[in-house]
């Protein structure tokens, strides 16, 4: 990912080890193996507090020579470290505020929905939630936001973001941009990670400053059925017991001719899930028996039943796949193949 700018502006380089005054003192050269120890660590991300290291015996002094301009390692924050010289790593620079911050900071906004699974650009600082009664200057790297309601963290790989919703609300507050901001709530939305109810709930109980655009856009995501259909549907099926589907997929015969349309897809079974809002008269009937006749294994479920009726569509999609394991699988591919996600 792109690094911002102004971690290099908050994160002096820093001379060799040694280079000034003559020699590498006594205290670094002992304590060389535990720092290449901190170094090699699976969860650092070669970032490391002060603190850290010196428990594992380094002098401040010998952190300090490391840390000078055109050193090994860059000093990113006080008392925050990275074991390398160069510009930090987007998963960096996140490593670097939580370890500064330490458990009270938790990753919001833009970062937190990418962790969530979302594909959207990296911003220019890293949000990060922090107790009210904190008091702290924030690098230039970081937008640091104190609330009264610090969200329970969601452990993604080592780091502690804030849940979807929270996130969504948090990023879209601040966002002028009416398309980015389009985007932020509905992308969550669509991708079953919140629902509609969970980001209304958050800007209630949120602060209001920077809610006006976002209940404007809320109100138009509500009447687009779409979004929090299929938003519902990959909540559905992130619960069963089925492997992730393709979606919005074309289903062929084996010459690449159309058969008809399926909103999700478990290609290694030939088996599709219709969903959406059903294609009107014979061309919605003749759809359903041209991909019955190919053989496919094909569910069939209204949007309201989504949303009501959720436990039994889970049951019969199991059925439905079950029944297609046993099956021999049918001729057909899948045109232009959605994400398996």
């Amino acid at each position: 990912m792109t690094t911002t700018t102004s971690a290099a502006r908050t994160a002096p380089r820093t001379d060799p080890a040694g280079a000034a005054g003559g020699g590498r003192d006594s205290a670094d050269s002992n304590s060389s193996d535990h720092s290449a120890d901190l170094n090699h660590s699976d969860h650092s991300d070669n970032i490391v507090t002060a603190a850290q290291l010196r428990a594992a015996g380094m002098s401040d002094r010998a952190i300090a020579t490391r840390c000078r301009p055109g050193g090994p390692w860059r000093r990113l924050l006080p008392g925050v470290v990275m074991l390398a010289p160069g510009e930090p790593t987007r998963r960096q620079l996140l490593r670097a505020a939580t370890s500064h911050y330490g458990s009270e900071g938790v990753l919001t906004g833009i970062d937190a929905l990418v962790a969530h699974g979302l594909d959207l650009p990296s911003p220019r600082t890293v949000h990060v939630l922090v107790p009210a009664y904190r008091r702290i200057l924030p690098p230039d790297f970081v937008l640091l936001e104190r609330t009264a309601r610090p969200p329970e963290p969601t452990l993604i790989r080592g780091l502690p973001f804030a849940p979807a919703a929270r996130a969504a609300l948090d990023a879209a507050r601040r966002e002028n941009d009416p398309d980015r901001l389009r985007d932020l709530l509905t992308l969550p939305v669509y991708y079953g990670l919140c629902s509609l109810d969970q980001l209304r709930a958050e800007l209630e109980a949120g602060n209001q400053r920077g809610s006006a655009a976002v209940r404007a856009e809320l109100r138009r995501l509500a009447t687009n059925s779409d979004t929090y259909v299929h938003g519902a549907a990959r909540q559905l099926v992130l619960r069963s017991p089925l492997p992730p589907p393709r979606w919005g997929a074309t289903v062929c015969d084996l010459r690449g001719r159309s058969i008809g349309a399926v909103d999700a897809w478990w290609d290694e079974l030939g088996m599709g899930w219709q969903f959406g809002t059903p294609a009107e008269g014979e061309t919605g009937r003749l759809t359903h028996l041209a991909l019955t006749a190919a053989g496919v294994v094909l569910l069939r479920t209204s949007p309201q039943r989504l949303r009501s009726d959720g436990e039994n569509v889970i049951r019969e999609l199991a059925r439905a796949f079950r029944t297609a394991a046993l099956r021999p699988r049918p001729p057909v591919q899948c045109d232009v193949p959605g994400v398996a996600a």
